[in-house]
């Protein structure tokens, strides 16, 4: 069975209805035959009128990466360093970006694992996620199928010029690679231009900032985000400006993308809330210290008093009198095909 993502409604003045795979999927069949699809948009937009698929009403649970996360974290770094020992750039996103950056902070990682994503006590990872640059699609490509990753010739076909997914050739995990953007609740984007885009500004991950609005991004946040947040936070400190320094975030760049984006701005400061109101279950129940939710609540406080403070552009004020009686995210639902 394979879950997919449509994109169904947009933001106020957002357009076009791109279909849209999800970052984290539970398709993981490395011997499964593709079906044929029944309702996408080619490269072009055009819709190809096959029928609308069934929505999935059944809960799904995750596949795990079957790798130690050090053996995870090793993998990945090779593919990295792969493609740029060939002039492509390619980063690592998400839970196991975090992962690599709160290395030097041994007690995140020991809360890491305390926690769990999924929930207590399962392993951290589903899936290898990477950013590249869609200039550089083909070298991708052929890097993954040189280490012996197997294409998904169905969702590369269809999706190839934004998306690309490979198939570790021993079944242990599959990889998503992402192309110029993350296209889901809310944009992030990482520049078109291989060499000049946001790509280059950390190694082998994306920054911690872009990890942070990779996060913050999403409207129906899960448990797994929240600790992922959580996790940064409490191993890295929020700034106004990180000017270069690869391990912290950088609070005036995230609230500067958002002076005139009402809605991402909006999700944000509703996900920042929601890491505090779940840090509080933990504390609660006696999983996260005191002191360990005080470093993170700090943390938190520092990012949402920036996007609080951030001057306001003119298209922010007027959507932020629309507020939520008009949708300020785009609708990621999942079917099944």
């Amino acid at each position: 069975m394979a879950l997919f993502k449509l994109s169904n409604a947009h933001p106020a003045g957002r357009g076009g209805g791109i279909p849209l795979l999800p970052m984290e999927t539970s398709f993981y069949e490395p011997n499964r035959v593709a079906p044929e699809p029944r309702a996408e948009r080619s490269r072009r937009g055009k819709r190809v009128d096959a029928g609308t698929p069934p929505k999935d009403t059944m809960a799904h649970q995750p596949t795990f990466v079957s790798l130690t996360d050090g053996e995870f974290l090793k993998e990945a770094e090779g593919i990295v360093r792969a493609a740029q020992s060939e002039g492509t750039s390619l980063r690592i996103l998400g839970s196991l970006a975090i992962f690599a950056h709160s290395a030097h902070v041994p007690d995140a990682i020991s809360l890491f694992h305390a926690l769990g994503r999924v929930s207590a006590g399962t392993p951290l990872f589903t899936d290898l996620d990477l950013m590249g640059y869609a200039k550089q699609g083909r070298a991708i490509s052929g890097i993954l199928e040189k280490r012996g990753f197997k294409p998904d010739n169905m969702v590369n076909g269809f999706f190839g010029d934004r998306r690309l997914i490979y198939y570790e050739g021993g079944g242990k995990f599959h990889v998503d690679i992402f192309l110029d953007k993350l296209e889901f609740s809310h944009d992030v984007e990482f520049g078109k231009k291989p060499g000049d885009g946001r790509l280059e500004m950390d190694y082998p991950t994306i920054t911690l900032s872009d990890i942070v609005l990779e996060k913050l991004q999403i409207h129906k946040i899960a448990r797994k985000d929240l600790v992922d947040l959580m996790i940064l936070f409490f191993g890295h400190d929020v700034k106004p400006a990180a000017n270069g320094e690869k391990e912290a975030v950088d609070a005036g760049y995230i609230a500067g993308l958002m002076t005139d984006d009402w809605g991402f701005w909006y999700e944000a400061t509703q996900n920042l809330a929601k890491v505090r109101q779940l840090m509080g279950t933990f504390v609660s129940e006696g999983r996260v210290k005191p002191d360990q939710a005080s470093r993170i609540e700090a943390r938190v406080g520092a990012l949402e008093a920036s996007l609080r403070s951030v001057p306001k552009g003119r298209h922010w004020e007027k959507r932020a009198k629309v507020g939520t009686a008009k949708p300020w995210y785009r609708e990621v639902e999942e079917v099944v095909r």
